[in-house]
């Protein structure tokens, strides 16, 4: 009888752990095949080739008519994003990655509120590992005032396997016709003005026209896989109206269909890039794929410079992993900045003062494989110069960290980034 029951003890631990390991296996793969080849270069950033093909390989075409607002840090994003809110007389739907308590926390879900009691149709999807931090009481305060929240891959039996797979989207849109997207989260380090250590530097862009008709369309895209529901009619997808003279479009990843959009943009601009590639990333880890089409960029003659975190960091693994990654960059001739006052949280790229790609994206293979992403390409030469001018501002407060550095840096750092790229996939 002894026997009988070790034996069914073993079985039952044999199960579970083959459980636990199908699960770990499940979550740390990354379901579609990757692009593991270099592209060809066939064009340049001036080729009209390039505009079409970026606009049919990344899905949506490339639009003209539209009007772009940068917003620098909280003190400019968050007075135009809740302003736009109390503006909405149809609809409203925010998706975003990070939703804590605290001051800006509290005024958002106030405003949201406000307009769903006033008859407004209000529509909130938050991942839910990202919204872990918020108070039960907002979340009780928006559904109580008749706003419909979602929240993306809550854990449930029956989607365990997707739990890896968060949201990092940062959306808001306005009766179909304003929209924002960035790098912004809705916490208390977005607040200010990047005045302190404990105040983020980050942007996030107020957009008109025609192409907010796609960013609705990139949130209606996760709200049908969170709810079930399919937004649509004209108080979400009103006629197209010209707001300005801007051409864009807005493309999104997600490992369930299209997760390597992201890093095909990338290596797409890249290998297409002339002149210059200037890059602001808040965690920046490229795999040996873009880091070798970067290379090929440098050895052309294309200035690579790019900006990342410095002494403060929200994520200590992540800065390790990317450090590990520079040497072949440096050594090619990139010059690389670590941003000194705050967290620098931007993630934005301008090729050849011609294209801009801005969002929720990071440079990682978090970025590539793993999470529902969304960006906003803009091809445009005076929203460019306005990125180099920003990023240069930027610049003029990051430090240079050169090759002849990362050569002599001390054995402690070289273990310790060594071991951070051991998850690098996960990153």
């Amino acid at each position: 009888m002894k026997v009988k029951k070790k034996m069914i003890l073993w079985f039952v631990a044999g199960l579970a752990t083959v459980l636990v390991l199908t699960f770990f296996v499940v979550n740390l793969s990354m379901g579609e095949k990757k692009i593991d080849r270099q592209l060809g270069r066939h064009y340049g950033s001036a080729d009209a080739q390039f505009e079409y093909e970026m606009g049919s390989l990344l899905g949506p075409p490339i639009i003209g008519g539209n009007r772009y607002q940068t917003l620098l840090n909280g003190v400019e994003i968050f007075p135009s994003m809740l302003q736009a809110i109390a503006s909405a007389r149809q609809t409203i739907t925010f998706e975003s990655y990070i939703y804590w308590s605290g001051d800006i926390g509290q005024a958002f879900a106030d405003a949201l509120s406000e307009r769903a009691r006033a008859g407004i149709k209000v529509s909130v999807l938050l991942d839910w590992a990202g919204s872990a931090k918020m108070d039960a009481s907002m979340l009780k305060q928006l559904e109580a005032a008749g706003v419909v929240l979602q929240r993306f891959h809550e854990p449930k039996w029956y989607q365990l396997g997707r739990l890896n797979n968060r949201t990092h989207r940062k959306l808001l849109v306005v009766d179909g016709r304003v929209g924002f997207t960035g790098g912004v989260g809705i916490a208390p380090q977005w607040e200010g003005n990047a005045q302190d250590s404990d105040h983020w530097r980050d942007s996030h862009f107020k957009v008109e026209g025609p192409v907010v008709a796609q960013m609705q369309a990139v949130f209606v895209d996760n709200w049908a896989k969170a709810s079930g529901e399919v937004l649509h009619g004209a108080a979400y997808f009103p006629p197209p109206v010209k707001a300005g003279d801007h051409r864009a479009h807005m493309f999104s990843s997600s490992p369930t269909g299209g997760a390597e959009s992201m890093q095909l943009m990338y290596l797409m601009a890249i290998t297409a890039a002339d002149r210059t590639i200037d890059l602001a990333s808040a965690y920046f880890v490229p795999n040996a794929l873009t880091r070798a089409a970067l290379v090929k960029a440098l050895k052309r003659g294309v200035q690579i410079r790019i900006i990342v975190p410095g002494p403060f960091t929200d994520a200590d693994t992540v800065s390790n992993a990317s450090k590990a990654t520079w040497g072949e960059l440096l050594d090619a001739g990139a010059k690389i900045y670590e941003y000194q006052p705050t967290m620098y949280h931007c993630k934005v790229m301008v090729m050849d003062h011609r294209m801009t790609s801005v969002g929720s994206t990071n440079f990682d293979q978090r970025s590539f494989s793993l999470n529902d992403e969304a960006n906003l390409n803009v091809y445009d030469e005076g929203f460019a110069r306005e990125q180099t001018r920003i990023f240069e501002q930027d610049l003029a407060k990051s430090r240079e960290f050169t090759a002849a550095q990362w050569h002599s840096r001390p054995a402690w750092d070289r273990l310790k980034e060594r071991a951070a790229s051991l998850l690098s996939s996960q990153l």
